[in-house]
């Protein structure tokens, strides 16, 4: 049970609930916090005090006092018309990701909203009731409003949800999950908009995936090190201590171990005109090391992201004062997933050299070209390299800065946005990409294996040929090998090479 409470949460935390592999509850402290932040918003309505959110409009409309007798249609009116979100919706595990992230945002208890709409929100993911949250529509400033409306929308039994494999109507949803449509008070349609959570559960969870491909990345690079009769003397320790950036020790230190005992290499040790590989080979712990510092980084950030207060103006209960300001914004997250989407696009670039060299004749070390034992008759690999060249070269535009770009919106008064969602989205395509060129290197390689039998490759390169063996067969005759990658693409995912990891 992972109790809420505010607190910074991890990726892998996220992850188990996005999942529904983890239950949440609302710790004690956390509902505490949100009663008192709650009576000093109660305490304001009381005195008549013109506060921000609670008895004004929003954005540009924040000069207009709003009646009392008019607050709770204030907040109704907020979740509606914000609810203008376009697109495909978010995956199931996205949105319950979303889901999670908010209720922490309300349980740091500053955002003057009921301990009961955390509850609210708590009780819809125990449930299973999700949210069907738009993906295209927010500009990541103020926080991103349109995917958190949508999820408003369910909350007050409006919009659509997912319930056990169905789309339904949000009250159809609830009803079926045996609970019931939340009527909102003053201020809490704005404590559940205001905020970065919708950019923070996309790119959150591709983050995850990331940083698991990546360390996957190194198998791969391994096993075609092998293939092309590569040396591992340039993954020697003393090299990285003398630039002993993290990641590239840690790279060198786990291709060191997956090519331990290794019979190809004892068979070209000596007598070999090489002095050192190409750089796809020799490098890949600079560079892979790179890219799991990248990550790190980014990582870092979200999880900071999860257990912080990002709600629009913040509730002080110890001194009853209401302040606002800007934690809505999205930059911190969109400039970090910028920064992971190049770094994931550079570990592709790296990847689909080396396919290359294992398919092309004028590079494989005398491997069959494009792995074919008939070539002109049969094509072999040529293909899978021409495939990653194409996710690549997709990346590539991907990768382009989202949060470089800036279109004021709301009448001038939200005069710079982050494009933070834009960012996530990205991000999490760009992994797709990099999770299919990481398969197509790894069956590429597997398959190269095989034509240096019956040389035993390292021990780490043997289990893996062996797990992409018991997934796909080798390469007798040409076929189509759609179906191969994806299934190498879920094994991966499934965490069959986690064991090598």
């Amino acid at each position: 049970m992972l109790e809420l409470n505010g607190q910074r949460l991890s990726l892998q935390q996220i992850a188990e609930v996005a999942t529904g592999r983890e239950h949440v509850s609302l710790s004690l402290e956390a509902r505490r916090r949100a009663e008192e932040s709650r009576r000093v918003v109660e305490q304001i309505v009381a005195e008549g005090r013109t506060v921000y959110g609670v008895n004004t409009g929003f954005g540009k409309l924040s000069d207009v006092r709003i009646e009392p007798s008019a607050l709770r249609e204030l907040q109704l009116n907020l979740v509606r018309s914000h609810s203008c979100g376009l697109g495909s919706p978010l995956s199931e595990p996205e949105a319950r990701a979303v889901l999670l992230l908010r209720a922490n945002v309300l349980a740091c208890g500053y955002s003057g909203a009921r301990a009961l709409l955390i509850d609210a929100l708590i009780a819809m993911l125990e449930k299973g009731v999700t949210p069907v949250i738009p993906e295209k529509g927010s500009v990541g400033a103020s926080g991103d409003l349109a995917p958190l409306s949508h999820l408003a929308l369910t909350v007050i039994g409006e919009g659509e949800a997912f319930y056990q494999g169905e789309r339904l109507a949000g009250a159809e949803a609830l009803r079926r999950a045996g609970l019931e449509p939340l009527e909102l008070q003053v201020k809490e349609g704005l404590a559940l908009l205001n905020g970065t959570q919708a950019m923070a559960a996309v790119g959150g969870l591709a983050l995850h995936r990331a940083e698991r491909l990546a360390r996957v990345a190194d198998v791969a690079g391994a096993m075609t090190i092998e293939a092309l009769r590569g040396t591992p003397v340039a993954f020697d320790e003393r090299i990285h201590q003398a630039r002993p950036h993290a990641g590239q020790l840690a790279v060198a230190a786990h291709l060191r171990g997956l090519l331990r005992d290794s019979e190809i290499r004892e068979s070209h040790l000596e007598n070999d005109p090489r002095v050192q590989d190409a750089y796809s080979l020799r490098c890949i712990p600079q560079v892979h090391g790179a890219v799991r510092g990248a990550l790190s980084h980014v990582r870092e950030i979200v999880e900071t992201e999860t257990g912080s207060a990002t709600d629009n103006p913040l509730v002080f209960a110890e001194t009853g004062e209401v302040l606002s300001g800007g934690n809505f914004h999205g930059a911190p997250l969109a400039l970090a997933f910028d920064y992971a989407a190049i770094a994931l696009t550079d570990l592709m670039s790296i990847s689909e050299r080396r396919i290359d060299r294992l398919v092309n004749p004028d590079a494989n070390e005398g491997l069959p070209p494009f792995l074919t034992t008939n070539p002109g008759i049969a094509s072999g690999f040529m293909m899978l390299q021409v495939t990653s060249v194409a996710l690549l070269s997709e990346a590539k535009v991907l990768a382009h800065p989202a949060s470089v770009d800036n279109v004021p919106t709301d009448g001038g008064k939200e005069d710079h946005v982050s494009m933070g969602m834009t960012a996530a989205t990205k991000l999490r395509s760009i992994v797709e990409n990099a999770e299919l060129v990481t398969a197509i290197e790894l069956i590429t390689a597997a398959e190269a294996l095989e034509y240096r039998a019956p040389l035993i490759p390292g021990r780490g390169v043997k289990q893996a040929q062996e797990i992409v063996r018991a997934q796909i067969p080798r390469l007798i005759e040409d076929r189509s090998m759609s179906g191969d990658i994806q299934k190498i693409v879920h094994a991966v995912g499934n965490g069959d090479f986690d064991s090598l990891l």
